[in-house]
């Protein structure tokens, strides 16, 4: 069979070849490729040092567990239980129910790198709750790295199937509905509303990943573990080491073992003892459904120890990456191998302890070669149920006798992994249906191991090592080359000797040896040897930090020969797709920078995207997991020391004749920077910067190893002094022996945007630019994040040796590194780049270069830019002064840029408003009192007025003001403009508060408007917020040249007078719109009742906006598409209504409304407002500073109120068990309003519903800050989260964010009118203050400008009354569409909820919670508004359900009677409502019931609590004997009745049971013949009654047991509410009042407990009567003959006596 499957392998790997070389064959390709690299003879310029690291971030994992249904069992009490790693929560356990109702919150935080947290496994398991050990109900399993791929990185309202663990055949054992989320710092949480859908299809909507089928089969995952070889020999323990010293190195100390990983569970091989070749011939089977929710395997190599196991590699793989999930003949299951994988760790050294350990463990990238492991993966669909598959089947017939025993004995030793135990407890017939790991030896078919092996060369050429750092010291540095164990000098593998285990024809070693010490191997021109020669180094001219390796005129080459399967097709295929990548990458960048000039939106956006797409997946395709020849590691020895590395991946040196398969960098000089071993601390410096030629290839290639090393070269081979074989081989050099003379001129200008070193927020900056062997440094800069050096740095006379027009064409690189300069101490390291000079040969024409940016990086930080340019001139011989000429040096010795290269400048005027600072914190401990801003552009600059008391009035006295500048012409190479606030103290000291840079000037330059307005001059305000720990807000203008748009001027003039203007004639229209008030106040009914108890109030119109959102976002829709799986709770909870008017939500003039059930909603927004407005930025711009906020206003004092409404979802827990008891806390200026006596108790998805009123006064009041606390009875009250509103921009903003506009006008009710202006007066006022004409106001109709808009303006409110004249109507409508109105444009904002992310200082970027609110603000120099609307939360309505359980029938028959065998059962019914189980009533028993039939004729009584908008209960109930209050929960209401057999002696029997949704459940059967099954599984929606609207209903209901029918109960449900309740009571069970009458039960019922002889009578005399007297009649013959006999011989005996 394996050989079936080896060679179909085989063909489809043919296949593919076939077609590739199909492809390749074709000229189009080679001609792309052609294009792209010319023979080029260096690797493209890489600007970043440090390439990314590694990083710790916060995740946040969320779950949110709604309810459960189809759980599997009977009369289960279920707990759900979530573990992630070592931690473990757990719901609260409901009672009886196979369909529990939860929605409780977990919040799971996880600090690591993004890698292992993805494969942390969430496993939910469904317990059965006992008092003794709980029963594993079902369990699923799903990795992190599979929930943050999904959209939003979450699943939302999703079920997840169940499935035993134990037993896979069984199937699905209940699905569980849960929200899953992992968010990282940064990531937007989205919000998705839930639906509210009672019958959801559960099989659509399950916990998978887009695109996976709805049924997954079962699979076996085998992961067949062949050999190992290489592994370091060293054992890792300390005696292990310490006995080596003592003994002497003479075997292998190392016992080896593999633990392979994957979905949660761990199989581990035998361990193999001394041996670092060893071979295992074992195979690990995991059972997983699949496509498995676990993507990556996780192979590890452990050594065993005495005192502890150490891992020795860790090596994942993705399953994504071996499988194709097309459907159709392309698509396959995962597949590996037979195949190598190579291992990576920590350096190879004898030390006893090793310091980088955690390298071996997956931590970091691999700094060496720790041996290869020879495996293969397979996965196995199971079709029905796991029978035993024919894979693993003829392994099972061959066992060999030791091999198993050796196995047994080693699996009873695994003392370090539970799974030793566990297997013990298995018996073998489990073992295949339970998801247990299984470890078995296989038979290996032998042409598994006939691999062909190929010797490969490895070539490199050395030709700088500079910026060696100074602490590695003056000892002779040496660099070596390896790859695997190759030229690895610390294994001891010589060159050559390497290759002897390899060898397939079985050679003796001494030949390879021989070979090895061959001088020159014949074929090659290049000794074997892998290290260079050392050399001292020297110090870097002009930096005393950096030595370098005076590798001048010779170029020391190292050469390695190895051996490795033939597999490098694998690497060519890779790198083809790499390089079409590559280049579509190329045009598509090119494309973008087309698309951005042109500004517009095209469908071009949609192709970037798909190219993109198609980008991403060709990169993905050219990650080959199948890589048969390992990287190639360049070590740096000090001494022999390990001292930094550089690690290559042999894919990109690797060669091969057709151009477009050769790796990107073979044979060409690539410039390495080598890194530190191990967890590097921040900000590290380079360790040394190395240009090397690397080749790698099949030995047959050998001859072009050096056909693209820059010409002019000769090869020296030193001659070895003694005999030969004695000696190592010393390298080879290349000699180039021409000099050629260059100057550097290297044109510093400025740079922009870098990184902040100083406590001020700004640094320092200098540069150091080094090249080759020299380095210059610019000057200092003080107190700047944009320096404008203008420094020219001469490098005379440098030496290159080669020839010189290579050089021309491929240059060295230039470094330039960027330095904070500290008074004290050293320099601050904050970014560096990469360049290549611009190189001018004597014969050619000067052009001076143009300057340009290149890119600026720290570690992983983006650093800014630097505009600069480099030039490399010939001297030329004869006459070395012919140089292009330079501008002469200042006093200093400075040379400038030379005018031709500096940008050409002409002259702007910068326009400033200064306005007024917000929110400055304290500054050295001192709070700022006289902040004074300062304005700076390219050297020239301005000041605003001091603020004399910051505290009294935060805004300056002389507003605008303006200066000249002469900026560049050309708009990118603009330099930025920073603004500074400082403080004045006294005694003339200022400090600096904070500073905020602009990169882009572009945006405030004014275009000359052509239209008649002038306008003086144009403002735009930018308002600048910072982030971190100084505050500082300035107002600022902008930068202009020219007139302005003039609607950006007349804003801030227009708004001041509308209050004294016209309070007139307003006052008049007021009183005519009370008098039109008046009349039509006749209080109807607006809406036809919606449900008889529903009252429409504020709360309807929410949950209608709420349904309206979830249809317009298509979450009814089947297919559900990316955007609707955002959010992360059930209900809104925090409704902060900001406003103060909400109550007079009016009834609509509108005819016959009555038939419109339409109730008017809100637009409810996921984000914050301002996320949907633009940030309010129409007349004020914000920007984000590392420290210190600025703020610019523009409108002077005004008085304001505000009030603020709320809800919240998903808080992060507080307390220890898990919940919190949050409370709200506003502040405002001076003013705080703790609400914390309404704290609501134990909840993470609160319902505020409160509203606040709060004065303040613009500027000094502008924050609004919401807090929400945990509310705490001993200690200190937790904060969970705050977020922070800018009211001031609100207020001033033209989108008219005071108060939202109404979707519709009405004069009372729940949607009244609530602003203080009515809907045409705002829009008379916008009018004014646009300019525009109108508004003209005619029947009919209103214009606006020239709009005009058409609408009922006539509205009659009942029949005898005369009809009134009302144009709000229209007006709404023109202000809900003001953003079309010509010379107007702006969006005004509608009434909303708005959703604010809750954030915490000590999580900085990760969400804690959301809240709902909305703010309104009234001036007050406006009419008051109304009273603030209603939002208190809907009181739940008390109601009583009375259940009166007439009959059974049909009921299933348990007991058998001992004597008889006749079947019986003592029937009784249980009842109760789910979350309230302590109100459980029974029936009492009805005894023998022969039939099923009882008859009990008994009433439950069952009070509860009720929310009939929400079709919710309420239930309020202390959590745990310890709980101080109560905690209330919403849930569905649901009754469940259970019937039950009764037993005396030992407990009751469940029969079973019926669940029904008092919102919707099935209509009773009208007699129990039409009662079946069916009805209770299968009721359509058509068919569902809710007794909130009959009332009373009377039937016959299905019990159920495990999906049989098992009884049948006549019932009759009474709903009264609780008023009706106390009005006329009634009695529980058969009790006054309304007593119920016996019922009439057949003789046989009583209890043979208490009626011991009626049940004698019934029971046998009934049954047994003739068998009884003949028993009776045989007794006393009995006893008559046994007398007759005992008595006979007395009787003769007495005869013949007497006789």
């Amino acid at each position: 069979d394996h050989d079936d499957s080896a060679s179909l392998h085989h063909d489809t790997l043919g296949r593919q070849e076939e077609g590739e070389e199909d492809l390749m064959s074709s000229d189009e390709l080679s001609n792309i490729f052609g294009s792209l690299s010319p023979k080029r003879k260096r690797a493209k310029l890489v600007t970043r040092i440090h390439e990314e690291e590694m990083k710790s971030q916060n995740y946040q994992i969320a779950i949110t567990i709604i309810e459960a249904r189809q759980l599997v069992g009977e009369n289960i009490d279920p707990v759900v239980i979530i573990e992630i790693g070592d931690e473990k929560k757990q719901t609260t356990v409901k009672e009886g129910t196979n369909a529990p109702f939860y929605n409780e919150y977990f919040v799971f935080d996880f600090v690591g790198p993004q890698v292992f947290l993805f494969d942390k496994i969430i496993n939910i398991s469904v317990m059965h709750n006992k008092l003794i050990g709980s029963v594993l109900i079902g369990s699923f399993k799903v990795d992190l790295g599979t929930v943050y791929a999904q959209p939003g990185h979450q699943f939302c309202d999703k079920w997840a199937l169940l499935t035993d663990p134990a037993d896979i055949r069984t199937g699905a054992k209940g699905y569980l509905k849960c929200d899953i989320s992992v968010t990282g710092k940064g990531d937007s949480v989205q919000a998705t509303q839930k639906t509210a859908d009672t019958e959801e299809q559960i099989e659509k909507n399950l916990l998978i990943p887009k695109g996976f089928p709805s049924e997954r089969p079962w699979a076996r995952f085998y992961v067949r573990i062949y050999k190992a070889e290489g592994l370091p020999k060293m054992n890792s323990s300390i005696m292990a080491n310490v006995t080596k010293a003592f003994i002497g190195d003479s075997k292998d100390l190392v016992d080896p073992y593999v633990v392979v990983m994957f979905a949660g569970q761990m199989g581990r091989t035998t361990v193999q003892k001394n041996c670092a070749d060893p071979v295992w011939h074992e195979q690990i089977v995991f059972k997983e459904m699949f496509p498995p929710l676990c993507r990556r395997v996780k192979i590890q190599v452990w050594d065993e120890g005495s005192m502890n196991d150490v891992a020795l590699a860790t090596h994942f793989i993705d399953l994504k990456k071996i499988s194709n999930e097309q459907d159709g003949d392309k698509g396959f299951l995962p597949t590996f191998g037979p195949a190598w994988i190579n291992l990576y760790g920590s350096p190879r050294n004898h030390s006893l302890m090793d310091d980088h350990q955690e390298l071996n463990e997956g931590f970091g990238e691999g700094v060496s070669f720790r041996g290869r492991l020879f495996l293969e993966i397979a996965v196995e669909i199971l079709s029905g149920g796991a029978r035993e598959p024919k894979f693993s089947s003829f392994i099972k017939d061959i066992k060999f006798p030791s091999k198993d025993k050796d196995f047994k004995a080693s699996k009873g030793k695994d003392r370090t992994e539970k799974a030793g135990e566990d297997r013990k407890s298995v018996s073998p017939s489990d073992k295949t249906n339970s998801t247990e790991v299984e470890v078995e030896p296989f038979d290996v078919p032998s042409e598994i191991y006939e691999e062909k092996f190929e010797e490969f060369l490895l070539f490199g050429t050395f030709f700088e090592a500079t910026m060696i750092d100074r602490k590695v010291g003056d000892r002779p540095i040496t660099f070596e080359v390896s790859v695997g164990n190759f030229g690895s000098i610390t294994d001891g593998v010589s060159a050559g000797a390497g290759g002897k285990k390899k060898m397939c024809d079985g050679e003796a070693e001494e030949y390879l040896l021989h070979e090895g010490e061959d001088e020159i191997p014949h074929d090659l021109g290049v000794p074997l040897i892998s290290t260079t020669p050392p050399e001292k180094p020297l110090i870097t001219g002009g930096n005393r930090n950096y030595q370098y390796l005076p590798y001048e005129e010779k170029k020391p080459c190292v050469c390695v020969k190895s051996y490795w399967g033939d597999q490098t097709f694998r690497l060519y295929f890779s790198n083809t797709l790499e390089k079409m990548a590559d280049h579509l990458e190329a045009m598509s960048s090119d494309a973008k920078g087309i698309v951005q000039q042109q500004k517009k939106k095209m469908s071009l956006d949609e192709m970037m995207r798909e190219t993109q797409s198609f980008i991403d997946k060709i990169r993905f395709l050219a990650d080959e997991p199948q890589n048969t020849v390992p990287d190639v590691f360049i070590w740096m020895l000090s001494s022999n020391k390990r001292v930094a590395y550089a690690r290559v991946p042999a894919k990109n040196i690797l060669y091969s004749p057709a151009k477009e398969q050769r790796g990107k960098d073979c044979g060409k000089i690539k410039t390495h920077f080598l890194k530190l071993p191990g967890k590097r601390p921040l900000g590290w410096t380079v360790q040394a910067k190395v240009d090397v030629y690397l080749w790698l290839g099949p030995a047959s290639y050998a001859h072009s190893m050096m056909e693209n090393l820059p010409v002019g070269y000769e090869i020296e081979i030193p001659s070895s002094t003694s005999s030969g074989h004695s000696m190592v081989p010393s390298p080879a050099c290349l000699l180039y022996e021409t000099p050629q003379f260059f100057q550097l001129r290297a044109h510093m200008y400025q740079a922009r945007g870098l990184i902040a070193a100083d406590s001020t927020g700004l640094s320092d900056p200098f540069a150091k630019v080094t090249f080759t062997s020299h380095c210059q440094t610019t000057k200092i800069i003080s107190q700047t994040l944009s320096p404008t050096w203008n420094q020219m740095l001469l490098f005379d006379s440098i030496v290159l040796h080669g020839n010189r027009e290579e050089i021309a064409q491929f240059p060295p690189e230039i470094v330039i590194e960027l330095y904070d300069d500290d008074a004290v101490g050293k320099a601050e390291y904050i970014g560096s780049t990469v360049a290549a000079p611009v190189v001018r040969l004597a014969d050619q024409n000067y052009e001076p270069p143009k300057l340009a940016y290149h890119p600026v990086h720290c570690g992983n930080l983006s650093g800014g830019d630097l505009l600069a340019t480099f030039e490399l001139l010939e001297i030329p011989e004869l006459d070395p002064d012919r140089l292009p000429p330079l501008d002469p040096p200042d006093i200093g010795q400075i040379y400038p840029v030379p005018a031709n290269i500096r940008p050409v400048l002409s002259k702007y005027r910068v326009e400033v408003l200064f306005w007024g600072v917000r929110e400055l914190k304290k500054v050295q401990l001192l709070s700022v009192d006289r902040p004074q801003v300062l304005i700076e552009c390219a050297g020239k600059g301005v000041k605003s007025s001091v603020i004399q008391s910051y505290k009294k009035n935060p805004n300056f006295s002389g507003l605008a003001d303006w200066f000249e500048v002469e900026l560049p012409e050309d708009e990118l190479l603009h330099p930025p403009l920073s603004i500074c606030v400082v403080d004045w103290r006294a005694f003339g000291r200022s400090t600096l508060v904070g500073t905020h840079t602009i990169n882009c000037l572009k945006q405030f330059l004014c275009k000359t408007q052509l239209g008649p307005q002038a306008t003086p001059n144009g403002l735009d305000i930018v308002e600048i917020e910072k982030a971190d720990h100084v505050y500082a807000e300035v107002e600022q203008g902008k930068c202009t040249v020219v007139e302005p748009d003039p609607y950006l001027a007349t804003l801030p003039a227009g708004e001041p007078e509308h209050s004294a203007s016209e309070p007139e004639k307003e006052r008049k229209q007021k009183d005519t719109k009370k008098s039109i008030r008046r009349s039509t106040r006749r209080r109807k009914r607006t809406i036809a009742d919606e449900s008889a108890e529903n009252v429409i109030d504020w709360w309807s119109k929410y949950y209608a906006s709420v349904l309206k959102m979830q249809k317009a976002k298509g979450i009814f829709s089947s297919e559900g598409k990316a955007e609707d799986n955002k959010q992360t709770s059930d209900h809104i909870a925090l409704i902060v209504e900001e406003e103060p008017d909400k109550k007079k939500k009016d009834k609509t003039l509108k005819k016959k409304q009555k038939e419109t059930p339409n109730l008017a909603t809100l637009q409810i927004y996921e984000g914050d407002l301002e996320s949907e407005f633009n940030n309010f930025e129409d007349w004020v711009k914000t920007f984000h500073l590392l420290r210190g906020k600025s703020n610019d206003e523009v409108h002077a004092d005004s008085e304001d109120r505000i009030i603020g409404k709320f809800k919240a979802f998903n808080l992060s827990p507080a307390d220890p068990d898990g919940k919190s008891d949050p409370y709200i806390v506003l502040r405002l200026g001076n003013t705080e309003i703790k609400d914390r006596e309404n704290y609501i108790p134990k909840q993470l998805n609160p319902v505020f519903g409160r509203s606040f009123e709060i004065q303040a006064t613009f500027p000094k009041d502008s924050l609004l800050t919401v807090v929400i606390y945990d509310h705490d009875f001993v200690g200190t009250d937790d904060l969970i989260g705050e977020t922070k509103i800018d009211l001031e921009n609100r207020f001033y903003s033209r989108h008219r964010a005071t108060c939202g506009l109404q979707s519709q006008y009405e004069i009372e009710g729940y949607n009244a009118w609530r602003d203080a202006i009515k809907p045409s007066e705002i829009l008379t006022k916008l009018c004014k203050d646009y300019r525009i004409s109108g508004p003209f106001m005619r029947p009919g109709e209103i214009q606006v400008g020239t709009k005009v808009f058409k609408g009922q303006t006539v509205f009659t409110e009942a029949e005898n009354e005369e009809p009134v004249e009302s144009y709000e109507h229209l007006s709404l409508k023109v202000l809900h569409a003001w953003e079309e109105i010509p010379g107007a444009g702006y969006k005004l904002v509608p009434e909303h909820i708005e959703t604010r992310p809750l954030y915490h200082k000590d999580k900085p970027g990760m969400e804690q919670g959301r809240v709902q609110m909305w703010v309104d603000m009234f001036p007050k120099d406006m009419p008051l508004p109304g009273p603030p609307v209603d939002i208190s939360p809907r009181k739940p309505k008390g109601y009583e359900l009375r259940v009166i359980i007439w009959n059974t029938e049909d009921v299933i028959l348990e007991d058998e009677n001992i004597f008889t065998g006749q079947k019986s059962s003592d029937i009784y019914v249980k009842g109760w409502i789910k979350g309230l189980e302590e109100d459980k009533q029974e029936t009492d028993v009805h005894y023998n019931s022969l039939t099923g039939e009882g008859n009990f004729n008994w009433r439950f009584v069952f009070p509860f609590h009720y929310l009939p908008a929400e079709k919710q209960m309420v239930v309020s109930k202390r959590e745990n004997i310890f709980s101080l209050e109560k905690t209330e929960r919403k849930i569905p209401a649901e009754l469940v009745l259970q019937v039950w057999d009764f037993e005396r002696l030992s407990s009751d029997d469940f029969l079973g049971t019926l669940e029904l949704n008092l919102n919707g459940f099935p209509r009773a059967a009208k007699t129990a013949k039409s009662c079946d099954l069916c009805m209770a599984v299968a009721a359509s929606e058509e068919n569902k009654i809710s007794i909130f609207q009959q009332k009373r209903v009377r039937g016959w209901w299905p019990f159920v047991k495990a999906g049989e029918l098992t009884g049948k109960v006549e019932a009759e449900f009474h709903l009264v509410t609780a008023e009706e309740a106390e009005k006329n009571p009634v009695g529980k069970a058969r009790k006054e009042p309304e007593p119920l009458e016996k019922p009439n039960r057949p003789d046989t019922s009583f209890s043979w407990f208490v009626n011991p002889f009626k049940c004698l009578y019934h029971l046998i005399w009934r049954n047994y009567k003739k068998y009884i007297i003949i028993g009776i009649i045989l007794l006393i013959l009995i006893v008559f003959l046994v007398l007759f006999i005992y008595t006979l011989p007395g009787a003769i005996s007495h005869r013949i006596v007497v006789g």
